[in-house]
């Protein structure tokens, strides 16, 4: 049984990782912390555990193994570092970092420490994801010329239920978040995309403040690639209805999915590829893959090491940080001038 400790209650998510937690059959929560203590001591009653004021008298326990980390973003190198450092095993909420200079030293401190690592990165592992990637890889539609993925909802905005929205209050605040729109919900469109069309040369982003909040509630940026390729990645807290899409187009074709039903649409050119006429429908998409906890857990089980989710991480903090310079400073920024 892998004890668990649940590290903060301040991300939206934590509720569903507390969830999965409880419902894995070789995981046990058994601990709780929190920057603010009356919310995360009310969290830990709730489980039925013990909470703890003080981050690492907690992480000094024997009996903990492994902790999931959900404290603002901007917190996320400091606590990271310390579990590393006293042998507990991570999980947590996308970005790592919010810068990728923060990001390598958390995962040097990993490596270091020889405990593992995996990052809540949903839609990778999506059969939808799955589909499409095979597609790109196998050139079905040609040579890559754009992807566009965009993931929208109206958190932000008023009705009579929530006056301020429905996010909490905290996810406006740019001293924790890092960001807003872009690196809270825009991390899946940027790592689908980026899975897509691999990794761009260089960043440009338009933020915009429908609301009037310290950080971005309605985002697009675009990916420049060396061989002219573009890749769009969009996000707001501004959108009720709009729906959660990907497009990709090549020289010999182009794929849609979600525009607005949850099916994949493919036509192109290409020999042995279905559609040359007309739109065709992909009945029969791949199931999806296990989910990133049960990965972790397997991971902890087996000894083995989320290759592939880590270094989308990185690049997905890198692309983050990029982003949210180039919307800073009105310019695009190469990926290659971010501090390492």
């Amino acid at each position: 049984m892998i004890r668990v400790a649940m590290l903060s209650f301040w991300h939206v998510h934590a509720r569903d990782y507390t969830r999965q937690a409880l419902e894995h059959p070789d995981t046990q929560i058994v601990a709780a912390w929190d920057e603010e203590p009356d919310r995360g001591r009310k969290q830990a009653e709730a489980l039925g555990v013990r909470f703890y004021d003080n981050l690492a008298e907690l992480l000094a326990q024997k009996d903990i193994d492994a902790v999931v980390v959900d404290t603002p973003t901007t917190m996320h190198r400091d606590v990271m570092i310390a579990a590393a450092r006293a042998g507990k095993h991570i999980f947590t909420e996308k970005v790592i970092a919010t810068t990728l200079h923060e990001c390598n030293e958390i995962i040097a401190a990993i490596e270091q420490a020889g405990v593992k690592l995996t990052v809540s990165l949903p839609r990778i592992n999506a059969g939808y994801t799955q589909a499409i990637r095979a597609i790109m890889e196998q050139q079905q539609l040609g040579q890559a010329t754009q992807a566009r993925v965009r993931l929208s909802h109206n958190g932000a905005v008023a009705t009579s239920e929530n006056p301020q929205g429905w996010l909490p209050a905290h996810f406006f605040n740019a001293e924790q978040c890092g960001g807003g729109a872009m690196i809270d919900l825009g991390c899946h469109p940027m790592y689908l995309t980026r899975l897509f069309l691999g990794l761009p040369e260089s960043v440009s982003a338009t933020y915009g403040y429908v609301t009037g909040r310290e950080v971005e509630d309605n985002a697009v940026v675009t990916l420049r690639y060396p061989n002219g390729a573009i890749g769009v990645v969009e996000a707001g807290f501004v959108n009720r209805f709009s729906p959660f899409t990907i497009e990709a187009h090549g020289t010999e074709g182009s794929l849609f999915f979600g525009t607005p039903e949850d099916t994949l649409y493919i036509r192109s050119t290409r020999s042995g590829t279905p559609g040359g006429d007309k739109w065709h429908p992909i009945e029969s998409l791949p199931e999806d893959l296990p989910g990133a906890f049960q990965q972790w857990v397997g991971h902890i089980q087996q000894g083995t090491t989320a290759t592939e989710n880590i270094q989308t991480a990185i690049e997905l903090t890198a692309l983050m940080e990029a982003a949210n310079i180039s919307a800073r400073t009105n310019q695009a920024v190469q990926l290659s001038s971010l501090k390492q």
